[in-house]
């Protein structure tokens, strides 16, 4: 790793053991994130972006899963050689996670304050006044009225509001790394907007660095510096957001590309992913690739 490196995954395979046996899910994943950069991982449903997510802090319960090889490093550190111990302090404090479905992350039980507090109690010990924090990182993400709302329960909070809570609370460990994992997916367009606006404005200010897991190329422009393309446990492109935009060379990164409604196409059904004609394209660029770098 570089100086400049807060984490390096090397050639990460895992795979999953199930009950007709192993399935691969991760074959020699390999990116970087530099300290306070912005990197998305693009692909369908199914390519190994939360896999690879997960992985980071080793959230992924073993078994199943199995890390066969490979390293993850963050502050210079193979996460995959921590105790326990050692992750819980990264969990949160180093790396946060925002995750596309926060009413399912958020325990309907406990107050939105209590939940806050918890994460500053066990990653910001140094923290006296509480609520004044709480009251803080709510306001942050354009929560009004958060001296009242924080008493509130996930269930009074719309799901606009509940993805904001928990962009607050991942704040609120302060985090050099912060995993937004489809953060917007259930949210309707309008909120969608303003909840990556939100993240934008938020990295500028806390100077943090952030992981977009998405499947959709049309909102990481304007919001993330490099792409990472994954394909069925791969990684098939990664470069500059504007450079891959414009000019993809991968043929899955193509027709994703493809595939994204755009003004003034005129009438006309949505083009879709052919998937034996994919594997094709994919196998003849990926054999004039290899040829290449043999020479």
């Amino acid at each position: 790793m570089n100086n400049n490196e807060l984490l390096k995954v090397e050639d990460l395979s895992i795979s999953f053991l199930t009950a007709s046996g192993s399935l691969q899910a991760l074959r020699n994943v390999s990116f970087s994130i530099p300290i306070g950069g912005s990197v998305a991982i693009v692909g369908e449903s199914g390519s190994g972006k939360s896999v690879t997510a997960l992985a980071l802090t080793r959230l992924l319960p073993s078994p199943p899963a199995r890390y066969e090889k490979g390293k993850i490093f963050f502050r210079g550190r193979n996460t995959l050689d921590l105790s326990q111990q050692e992750l819980r302090k990264i969990r949160g404090g180093g790396i946060a996670y925002i995750f596309q479905e926060p009413s399912t992350s958020l325990n309907p039980v406990f107050s939105i304050r209590s939940q806050i507090a918890e994460a500053i109690r066990l990653h910001r010990p140094e923290v006296k006044e509480i609520d004044e924090e709480i009251i803080r990182c709510l306001e942050s993400v354009g929560i009004r009225d958060a001296a009242r709302r924080m008493h509130d329960y996930p269930h009074q909070f719309s799901g606009g509001m509940q993805q904001r809570a928990m962009i607050a609370m991942a704040l609120a460990c302060r985090p050099d790394l912060l995993v937004a994992d489809e953060p917007t997916t259930a949210l309707d367009v309008t909120v969608q907007a303003q909840i990556l606006e939100e993240l934008l404005r938020l990295r500028q200010i806390h100077r943090m660095a952030l992981l977009l897991i998405t499947h959709n190329f049309a909102i990481i422009r304007g919001l993330c510096d490099q792409v990472v393309v994954m394909w069925r446990g791969r990684v098939v492109e990664c470069g500059e957001t504007e450079l891959i935009l414009q000019k993809p060379r991968h043929p899955y990164t193509q027709a994703l590309l493809e595939c994204i409604p755009r003004l003034g196409r005129g009438k006309g059904k949505l083009k879709t992913i052919d998937t034996a004609e994919l594997e094709k394209r994919a196998a003849d660029y990926e054999a004039s690739v290899s040829s290449v770098s043999n020479t």
